[in-house]
């Protein structure tokens, strides 16, 4: 763990990148769906791999509450979606029209769970110094430790300097080629600049299937957090 306090100034938001929020009607997501939601995405608006700025975000259904546990993070276990869930998509403003159109009223196959998008309406980036990511890539056999100095050293290439960082377990997600492993991680104490940054260009490889988005969040309880709803 990196923790260092440091003070924050307040820096101009740019609007350069977005998300879109998208209404998803239908009943049951997999568990892990991040495979089956890029390939469906991706083939409708396929200047997604073209642009690494997209990033498809995988689908978030509230974790274990009121006695209903999460089931094992696999793709074939279920997740039963509510009217409040939303498929969103990370894009550069010039594209988000052009990305809104296609996307809008189209029907995705997700590992055999039929949805269908609905309007999307525009969420600008965050400036909270909190942000979290569910899914950064890792390598199978790398330690906590060696984790967070990789991500260090990755994040001093876009000249942000680790103070306050938690990373979550091993989770693997699924591809036909095999399992990705990831970490869920977050960072606190983030200048605006910073944290803006990160969110426009993502940490990682994969971010047309979700790895590598950053998204805020409150407090440091989003890792323990995610590793319950991945379990």
């Amino acid at each position: 763990m990196f923790w260092e306090e440091d003070e924050k100034i307040n820096e101009k938001v740019p609007d350069s990148i977005l998300d879109l929020l998208f209404e998803i009607r239908g009943r049951e997501i997999p568990v892990d769906h991040a495979y089956a939601l890029s390939t469906a995405i991706t083939s409708i608006a396929p200047e997604i791999l073209e642009d690494g700025r997209f990033g498809v975000h995988t689908i978030h259904v509230a974790g274990s509450q009121n006695g209903w546990e999460r089931p094992d993070f696999n793709t074939e276990n279920r997740l039963i979606i509510s009217r409040r869930t939303k498929f969103t998509l990370r894009v550069p403003r010039e594209h988000a029209s052009a990305a809104e159109e296609k996307l809008s009223g189209a029907q995705l196959d997700l590992g055999g769970c039929q949805i269908t998008l609905g309007k999307a309406k525009e969420r600008p980036l965050s400036k909270q110094g909190t942000i979290f990511s569910r899914y950064v890539q890792s390598d199978p056999d790398e330690s906590e430790m060696n984790f967070l100095q990789r991500i260090a050293n990755e994040l001093k290439q876009h000249d942000i300097r680790i103070k306050k960082a938690m990373c979550g377990k091993n989770v693997s997600v699924y591809t036909p080629d095999g399992p990705i492993e990831s970490r869920s991680l977050m960072l606190a104490d983030l200048l605006t600049e910073e944290t803006l940054k990160l969110q426009e260009v993502g940490l990682g490889p994969g971010r047309h299937m979700g790895f590598g988005i950053f998204i805020p969040h409150k407090g440091i309880e989003a890792v323990n957090k995610g590793e319950e709803e991945e379990k």
